[in-house]
């Protein structure tokens, strides 16, 4: 069971796990990602679960919890829609079934790891540590990365969370100096592993090409073939 927290939003977290169930599913694993609250879409409508079976492959398991059609934090988003919030408990129960009936469970958060679900302020935090889930943590590459992976590890490590690594989740084709150098530094800064790199634009290929380019950017931890070295000396300044 894997925890996949971002320092933010739109940082490629929902790319990411569906790069790591794309991969777990080529080695014969039974995989199930859980989408506790899906927030900024209507009812009907397609969402992350949606985007990560349409790129993982259809024998993935899939389950939403709640949906709310408001952009907002899950709290937020069910205060104004006055639809019942999400409890960790819920969310922690919903896991712990699929982790029974697969080999890997993903469960993704919304936004970064303190974001609310509820009045009583639980987030992703409680379900990680409540679940003893390792968590991913997803961060964009350029300037003002380090600050916020710092921040999501340091919260991470005194709620008594694993933070098994950090996965930048949309590595731009042209990157600026601050991206190539902080390369060097995310480790560091969430003093963790990197464990992959992943292009920008991901979520645009077909399925077989999304497979191809998760093995090259997910590191042999989760089945892919990327050197955390070789791609950072590798790495230079776009025009």
């Amino acid at each position: 069971m894997l925890v996949m927290t971002g320092t933010g939003t739109g940082v490629g977290k929902t790319i990411t796990t569906a790069a790591i169930a794309a991969l777990a599913l080529e080695q014969g694993q039974r995989v199930a990602v859980l989408k506790p609250a899906q927030t900024g879409v209507a009812p009907g409508e397609a969402g992350d679960l949606d985007d990560i079976v349409r790129l993982a492959g259809k024998d993935v398991t899939t389950r939403e919890l709640r949906r709310y059609p408001d952009p907002l934090s899950p709290e937020a988003a069910a205060r104004r829609s006055g639809l019942p919030t999400l409890g960790p408990g819920e969310i922690a129960a919903a896991a712990a079934e699929l982790d029974a009936a697969h080999d890997l469970t993903l469960i993704e958060g919304a936004g970064g790891l303190l974001v609310r679900f509820d009045t009583q302020g639980s987030g992703l935090a409680e379900v990680a540590w409540s679940l003893g889930a390792p968590v991913v943590v997803v961060a964009q590459p350029g300037l003002g990365t380090l600050n916020a992976t710092a921040l999501t590890a340091e919260v991470a490590t005194r709620r008594g969370l694993n933070v098994v690594g950090v996965v930048v989740g949309a590595w731009p084709a042209e990157p600026d100096l601050a991206s190539v150098e902080n390369l060097q530094d995310l480790p560091n800064a969430a003093g963790a592993p990197m464990l992959g790199v992943l292009p920008e634009g991901l979520g645009a290929v077909e399925r077989d090409t999304f497979v191809e380019r998760a093995r090259s950017g997910l590191s042999p931890w989760f089945g892919g073939e990327f050197d955390p070295e070789s791609f950072a000396g590798s790495a230079t300044v776009g025009k």
